[in-house]
């Protein structure tokens, strides 16, 4: 099934901050029409020159701003999977790194050239203060 697979996906993610290429991640492709549209995953430097993970879900009508951990953030995402979304994007100065899960319920990473150069503004400055 997708799951071994999309905690392959997460160790890429911890690996982008680590390494300090995170741009951005995104999830995406919903079943259906639903409610919620994407959920944004975004760094957020804390005062003590920690991170915290800003996870934005879009709605129709609103949109609701959560602060995780980055292992919260990530089993939060593991919620959404197949539920309703089909689809994880992480984008890193490296490769851009697609997680998908097909109708037979088995998950795939597809990596691809980057589509962004600098990681995000928060990453540098997390570089910037030798956080990572």
């Amino acid at each position: 099934m997708y799951e071994t697979i999309f905690a392959l996906f997460c160790e890429r993610v911890k690996e982008s901050i680590q390494s300090g290429t995170f741009a951005k991640l995104t999830l995406a492709k919903t079943i259906g029409d639903t409610e919620i549209k994407n959920i944004y995953f975004r760094l957020v430097l804390n005062e003590d020159n920690t991170y915290s993970i800003s996870l934005t879900s879009r709605y129709k009508t609103e949109e609701i701003e959560s602060i995780h951990t980055l292992d919260e953030a990530l089993m939060v995402l593991g919620t959404y999977i197949k539920n309703p979304f089909l689809t994880a994007l992480l984008f890193t100065t490296d490769n851009d790194v697609t997680f998908k899960v097909n109708k037979k319920n088995a998950g795939s990473i597809i990596e691809q050239e980057p589509t962004f150069k600098n990681a995000s503004p928060v990453m540098l400055e997390m570089i910037e203060k030798g956080i990572v």
